[in-house]
């Protein structure tokens, strides 16, 4: 049974502001100093994707990279997340989430450091997913972080670190290319210098590190026998899992599509790029918006539904009239995108312990981010094949049916504790 099916006098009471997930007093310098590294390790998040994107046709000709290859490093990251988060929360047990985190921002500076080095293809692969396993970790443990050390703020926790996040990622987008400019136009300068932004976030972490309150998420919270069934027994999980997985296809088809969407018909290069980033822009106060909402609703369908309109809308937009008013589309799909914050959120509520959000995170984060690898290489080969945008944007379209009924799925009042106690009989 579900906390939200039973009497609020017998539910569990949500632990209170200044106590962890596990009911231990935390102490406001230690809350603070954790507002700190969250932001610090938000804002590392995506700048070795989005960093790369700006200069890779320099890369590639530097390092005598063939189509192929290319090709490929835009397909590594989201391969890494799903891989190396699976490592996550069996890190987090042994070290304690604060630890593993410390560990992932110094391999993301590593990684990014030494890429800028490479000689080689392999060597700049291998230097890249160095710093793309310390984020896939990352992805995982920051709603593990907001559990445990603020479990009556989720949504607001959750908003701040995904506003990093976008912050993160826009700045890198836009500031890659001017940056190796001042440098003479090289690209390992370019791409080096966001070593430096991770670097900095490995410090407030060293403060965490002995800090015993996140340092057991397998507390005795979870009995052994709710451990011992698994996850991929719980509806719950594979909604999260489908819900996060469609978004992200949906967001990075996105990326990596909707200017030459809006260069085909008729756009400027300069504004097709430009209204990209009015898409990823507009997400950064949605990301504050959407969460702290969420974390105050029972049921959290009725945003999946009013995102998931935006996206219908815009794509109706894009196969209609792409050139009419594309700053419109741009802004009903930075809307729709939106949908990742409100993933995070989910993925918080929908346990009851920082050990189960560990589980919840990695299944969620893992499998959705392998869901949504053929999504945009579907997407190509639709546009390739057919020669315009027809089937690609009808292809995005019925990807959002699916999403829309995962979500609806995802937003029930349920933990995924619910789903493995009656699993195992209980």
């Amino acid at each position: 049974m579900s906390d939200c099916d039973v009497p609020t006098q017998e539910r569990p009471k949500t632990p209170a502001a200044g106590h962890s997930g596990t009911g231990e007093p935390i102490s406001a310098w230690t809350r603070r100093l954790v507002v700190v590294g969250m932001v610090a390790a938000a804002l590392n998040l995506r700048p070795a994707i989005t960093s790369l994107g700006a200069l890779l046709e320099d890369v590639r000709d530097d390092l005598h990279m063939s189509g192929t290859v290319a090709g490929l490093l835009t397909s590594v990251p989201v391969l890494c997340f799903a891989v190396f988060g699976v490592a996550a929360p069996r890190l987090a047990r042994r070290f304690g989430a604060g630890a593993v985190l410390c560990a992932a921002m110094c391999a993301i500076a590593a990684g990014l450091l030494l890429r800028s080095f490479a000689g080689s293809t392999p060597v700049f692969l291998a230097t890249s997913a160095l710093g793309l396993a310390g984020i896939a970790v990352s992805n995982v443990l920051m709603p593990v972080i907001v559990k445990q050390y603020f479990p009556d703020r989720i949504g607001q926790m959750t908003g701040l670190y995904s506003m990093a996040l976008l912050f993160g990622t826009a700045a890198a987008a836009a500031a890659t290319v001017p940056i190796a400019g001042a440098f003479g136009g090289s690209w390992r300068l370019g791409l080096g210098v966001w070593s430096a932004l991770a670097a900095m976030a490995v410090v407030p972490w060293l403060g965490l590190i002995r800090n015993r309150a996140d340092a057991s998420p397998a507390s005795p919270a979870h009995p052994p026998r709710e451990r011992e069934v698994r996850i991929t027994r719980s509806p719950t999980a594979w909604a999260l899992a489908c819900y996060f997985g469609l978004q992200a296809t949906a967001s990075y088809i996105t990326m990596g599509w909707l200017p030459l969407i809006f260069r085909d018909a008729g756009v400027s290069p300069g504004t097709s790029g430009a209204l990209l980033g009015v898409t990823m822009i507009i997400g950064v106060p949605l990301s504050v918006v959407l969460p702290a909402v969420a974390g105050r609703m029972r049921h959290q369908g009725g945003l999946v539904l009013v995102l998931a309109a935006f996206g219908l809308g815009a794509y109706a937009g894009l196969w209609l009239a792409p050139g009419t008013v594309p700053l419109v589309w741009a802004l009903m799909l930075g809307v729709a995108n939106s949908s990742f914050p409100l993933a995070l959120t989910m993925i918080g509520m929908r346990s009851r312990s920082g050990s189960g959000v560990v589980r919840l995170s990695a299944f969620a984060q893992s499998a959705g981010y392998l869901l949504s690898i053929p999504g945009p290489i579907l997407v190509g080969m639709l546009y390739e094949r057919s020669g315009g945008w027809g089937l690609p944007i009808a292809l995005m379209t019925g990807l959002m049916v699916p999403q829309v009924i995962a979500g609806l799925l995802a937003g029930r009042c349920r933990h995924m504790e619910d789903d493995l106690a009656a699993c195992s009989g209980r």
